[in-house]
């Protein structure tokens, strides 16, 4: 206890530090993720592109329109999609770690990433957009939640109860509902399923201005439910008899918890596919750095992931240059090995 109290006094002090050097690691992030890739972009342009958009004749344009329309139309909103899908699953990832009082804990693995797939690809190849561009986010957040509550109810059918096992019931639902995405899949326009294939490895290249509003809400409104409720999620930490002598509603809480996962999770799926492993690896991370705190945890959870995942969208835009890898498939290897790490430290 003697020297837990000033690792904790310091990790707590290291936390303006933390927020500083993220934001200026997220600012050089996405200026890399709009400069580098197949075409890099200088300095001077993307800066210039970006002035002049803000406040037209800013500096003079001495740049191409194709340049311009690689920085602005394509690089840039690609950049910010990467921010919110990535700080949005790193904030659920530590909040589902909480509540299930689980270092595993991940939407991925929770199952909760099929649920979202399966209800945009529902929506991508067999009901079409009936809502128009809320129909893909409405759905991936209905199928999520489904995915969620379904894996609940096997845990309660199974007894599975603790949390490891909870895990298990994730993983099985999740086999469960991206054999029945599958299904869609087959069953669907095959000139459109290519695409969906596609779209389901992970991605970020369909990123467009006017749709970027739906996942940046549900990052604000989810994220800021979350980072309210950072006390309760302290308690959960310890245990359901702690959580409970401190007046809080374990049962409706913890619910509450999966439902604001499945609403992030599922509009980051529907616009960015099936991105893995991000929840699992940034929480733990910055544990390591700013304690357990979750009202430190979740903002600079927030930023690691949108930094993690700009990097792997530029790793997954130049590896195979002017082909592009699906990020899922960059997220899978690096969070598979961190698995893998994370699991011998648990049981060595």
């Amino acid at each position: 206890m003697a020297r837990s109290a000033p690792v904790r006094r310091a990790r707590a002090a290291l936390f303006p530090l933390a927020m500083v050097a993220g934001g200026v690691a997220l600012i050089l992030s996405v200026y890399a993720a709009v400069s580098l890739g197949a075409i890099s972009i200088s300095a001077p342009v993307v800066w210039g592109v970006l002035a002049n958009q803000i406040v037209p004749g800013a500096v003079p344009v001495d740049w191409s329109a194709g340049r311009e329309a690689i920085v602005w139309d394509i690089r840039f909103p690609r950049a910010l999609l990467a921010c919110c899908v990535g700080a949005g699953l790193a904030m659920v990832g530590a909040s589902l770690q909480a509540v299930t009082r689980n270092p595993l804990a991940d939407p991925h693995l929770l199952g909760i990433s099929a649920g979202a797939a399966f209800g945009a690809i529902l929506a991508l190849l067999h009901t079409g957009l009936f809502l128009g561009l809320l129909t893909v986010p409405l759905l991936a957040f209905l199928g999520a939640l489904g995915a969620t509550l379904l894996v609940l109810a096997v845990s309660q059918f199974a007894s599975a109860t603790s949390a490891d096992r909870l895990i298990l019931a994730g993983v099985a639902v999740s086999f469960i509902v991206m054999s029945l995405a599958n299904m869609l899949i087959f069953l669907g326009d095959p000139r459109a399923s290519h695409t969906v294939v596609f779209w389901m490895l992970g991605g970020l290249g369909l990123a467009q201005w006017d749709q970027l509003i739906f996942p940046f809400a549900i990052l604000v409104v989810g994220g800021a439910y979350l980072w309210l409720n950072a006390r309760n999620l302290n308690a959960m930490t310890i245990g359901d008899e702690t959580a409970s002598t401190l007046g809080i509603p374990v049962a409706r809480f913890r619910l509450s918890v999966f439902v604001m996962g499945a609403l992030v999770t599922g509009a980051m799926v529907a616009f960015s596919g099936i991105i893995g492993f991000v929840g699992l690896m940034v929480p733990h991370i910055v544990r390591l750095v700013v304690g357990g705190d979750y009202a430190r945890v979740l903002p600079i959870s927030a930023l690691l992931g949108a930094v993690f995942l700009l990097w792997a969208d530029i790793c997954a835009r130049l590896v195979m240059a002017p082909d592009e890898m699906p990020i899922g498939v960059v997220t899978g290897l690096i969070g598979g090995s961190f698995f893998i790490w994370l699991l011998r430290r648990r049981l060595g």
